[in-house]
């Protein structure tokens, strides 16, 4: 459990650090947009100020996700970040209709473009870069889902800025059509990478199982006086899993040795899965 807290600490210092690199990037963005008068830049920094919305949401849900299991939320509150991660999913696939529909509408694409506002936006997409990669780090260091569905967000914003600056230059040069076919080519990566998050956060939101039964029941067959098991049960709850099952025992052994065997069952099952929570019944079967 400490080890826990210490880890929601840590993912809660990560995304304070994003949140104010996202507020400097917004600031850049507004500062050369209102000097430009640069509605792409502007319609940027609106997508910017979206991050940093994700940032302050994704700090709250994991402070409530560490909150110990109580009489509401027997199982804890971990779901909670499973569901920030859909949700995240979700504003990916916003972003990418809009890139699209944009894309589709604007049969023209007049970008003012001097020197200073391509060389702030470079150095912004070089921020996103370098704090997307930075992520990434720490999410897989902290294996952290709603690090890294943040982290896929940040790559998104880094195709974004790329599409708003190709679309300045090829504009500038009257090709304006392969401004539309690079946003929507880019709407579909954008796609691809909310499909990944969705395809890790569904199954835990609709309760799929986390562990083949099958493989349960294979290895239940190494503990000595078990005879059989089934309805057996597994499910995710954030990063660890729950196990439910029922086993049968030999009729004519007492209530204590029955135990025992169960503990033996549930020991094998923290250790091989890595189950955190495992609730086993014990039946009778003479044969």
């Amino acid at each position: 459990m400490d080890q826990a807290r210490t880890t929601d600490r840590q993912v809660r210092r990560v995304l304070l650090i994003e949140g104010s690199a996202n507020c400097l990037v917004l600031t850049l963005k507004v500062i050369i947009g209102l000097s430009t008068g640069s509605m792409a830049i502007m319609a940027d920094a609106f997508h910017s100020l979206t991050d940093i919305a994700n940032n302050i949401v994704a700090w709250i849900v994991i402070y409530f996700s560490s909150q110990p299991p109580d009489r509401e939320h027997p199982y804890g509150h971990r779901k909670f970040e499973t569901i920030a991660v859909f949700i995240l999913a979700s504003i990916l696939i916003v972003i990418a209709f809009e890139i699209s529909l944009n894309a589709i509408r604007n049969k023209t694409s007049e970008v003012a473009s001097s020197g200073i506002e391509l060389i702030v936006m470079l150095s912004v997409l070089v921020v996103n870069i370098l704090l997307a990669i930075w992520q990434r780090m720490w999410a897989n260091r902290l294996n952290s889902d709603i690090i890294r569905a943040d982290a896929t967000h940040t790559f998104a914003d880094v195709l974004t800025t790329c599409v708003v600056i190709v679309g300045w230059q090829l504009s500038a040069m009257g090709y304006a059509w392969i401004d539309r076919l690079c946003a929507i080519a880019v709407s579909l990566v954008i796609v691809y990478l909310a499909f990944g998050l969705f395809k890790r956060s569904l199954p835990i939101l609709v309760d799929g199982f986390a562990i083949e039964p099958a493989e349960i029941k294979n290895a239940l067959k190494a503990v000595g006086g078990v005879k059989d098991s089934y309805k057996i049960r597994s499910r995710w709850i954030g990063k660890s899993c729950s196990i439910d099952l029922i086993i049968a025992v030999d009729p004519a052994l007492t209530t204590h040795d029955s135990h025992l065997i169960a503990d033996e069952v549930e020991v094998l099952l923290e250790k091989k899965f890595g189950a955190a929570d495992v609730s086993i019944h014990v039946e009778p079967k003479s044969s």
